[in-house]
Parts: structure tokens; C-alpha cells; sequence
């Protein structure tokens, strides 16, 4: 028996995997898949009958969370794929330094200052939906119902700046699976 007492410093979480188990016939549209290593929303789920010799097979096409780069896949029904753990946290707005970093005020009253605004340019090129408002802050319908998922993020990010710039208190979404975190929502909860 030793009298040192060992104490160990860690950040992990607890052995928690990043990615669970799910039978491929039971994964559904809207839901999520891991395809070629990547964090995907399933947008296209299709099960071919069973063949003379194999399985029923499903085929998923899914749109990468984080760079929305469509990926397929084709796994036996009876087959498990790796599913992410995505999460989606909001956090308030405190302050945007000049190298793009965001200061975010967490629940617990801390802050967050890892994350930058997005500014994929894959994602200006591959938006999954039309922006047709140029500033939404301004008008009268709420934010959250004009970015959704898959947005151009150039766009996401300029009008992050621009309601911060004018004095609004924002609360951004941020959406994490897979050890990777990006902004993905802005919701204006008025003025400061």
C-alpha cells in the first residue's frame, strides 16, 4: 500500500461515447446517422427487398450537420450503424472580439469563449435554403423561423454581427455532436 495520493484531473465524460448502436432498419428521415465518420441528418431513407441471398438493405442519404455536404450509405436492415449524440444548447450573446471568437454566458452563469462565428464557405455554396430576407432582425417575424438548419452561415454569422452591433440581446444555438460545436440558430430576445 502506498501513502501518495493519486488525484486525477480529467475532462472526459466518463467513458461516454460519442456515438451509440441503432439498428439501420429502424433509423427514420429527420433522425441521425454517422456516414463515412461524419455527424448526418437522414433527409432520405429507402429499404430494398430481400435478395435471393441477403438482406434487406437500407440506403441513407444524409446532410453533414456541420458542413451540409450530402453523404449516402447503404447497410444491411438488419445491421447496426453508429448514431451521434447531438446536442442543441443555447447560450446568450455577450460579446464578438474582432478574430471572430463569441463570448457566450452559459446557465451556469460562466462563459464559453472557444467558439468562432460560422464561416464555412462550403456551406455558402451548398445552402440547403434560400435566404429571401436580407435582414431579418428588422422585420417583424420571429428569427428562429427564418434560420433553420443548413442555412448559409456566411449570412447567419452577418446578422449575428449586425444585431449585436445594434444593441439587441441575442441568444445563439449552438449544435455539438461528435467532439465538434458550431452556431446553427439566433433568437433576438430584445433589446438590451
Amino acid at each position: 500500500m502506498s501513502d501518495e495520493e493519486h488525484h486525477f484531473e480529467s475532462k472526459a465524460d466518463a467513458g461516454a461515447s460519442k456515438t451509440y448502436p441503432q439498428q439501420a432498419g429502424t433509423i427514420r428521415k429527420n433522425g441521425y446517422i454517422v456516414i463515412k465518420g461524419r455527424p448526418c441528418k437522414v433527409v432520405e431513407v429507402s429499404t430494398s427487398k430481400t435478395g435471393k441471398h441477403g438482406h434487406a438493405k437500407c440506403h441513407f442519404v444524409g446532410i453533414d450537420i456541420f458542413t451540409a455536404k450530402k453523404l449516402e450509405d447503404i447497410v444491411p436492415s438488419s445491421h447496426n450503424c453508429d448514431v451521434p449524440h447531438v446536442n442543441r444548447t443555447d447560450y446568450q450573446l455577450i460579446d464578438i472580439s474582432e478574430d471572430g471568437f463569441v463570448s457566450l454566458l452559459t446557465d451556469s452563469g460562466d462563459t464559453k469563449d472557444d467558439l468562432r462565428l460560422p464561416t464555412d464557405e462550403n456551406l455558402l455554396k451548398q445552402r440547403l435554403m434560400p435566404l429571401l430576407i436580407s435582414k431579418p432582425l428588422d422585420a417583424g417575424i420571429p428569427i428562429e423561423s427564418k434560420f433553420q438548419w443548413g442555412d448559409c452561415t456566411f449570412k447567419l454569422a452577418e446578422i449575428i454581427k449586425e444585431g449585436f452591433a445594434d444593441g439587441k440581446d441575442l441568444v445563439v444555438s449552438v449544435m455539438s455532436a461528435m467532439g465538434e460545436e458550431q452556431i446553427c440558430a439566433l433568437k433576438d430576445i430584445g433589446p438590451k
